[in-house]
């Protein structure tokens, strides 16, 4: 009879947890905007974009708007107010 320790057992439930929900994160479409680039983000401006308006509050410079067009950003479009768009 095989015996498996409490450990592995662990170990294993915790990977197939971690599996699931990192897999139910995204929406069939969500994937597929996913796989139609090579890199999660388009440049490096985009990522900094991205990473510093993550809250409900954007922050949005004019350079930003500039870099998005000429740089072909993608995902989910942030659209802020216009008091929330600043000056460079």
């Amino acid at each position: 009879m095989l015996k498996t320790s409490p450990r592995a057992v662990r170990r294993s439930f915790v990977i197939a947890v971690l599996g699931l929900g990192l897999s139910a994160c995204a929406s069939s479409e969500q994937w597929a905007e996913w796989r139609s680039h090579s890199t999660h983000f388009a440049s490096g401006d985009h990522m900094a974009f991205s990473l510093k308006n993550m809250g409900d509050t954007p922050r949005v410079k004019r350079q930003d708007q500039r870099n998005a067009a000429a740089q072909s950003w993608w995902g989910k479009p942030v659209i802020p107010r216009p008091d929330q768009v600043f000056e460079d």
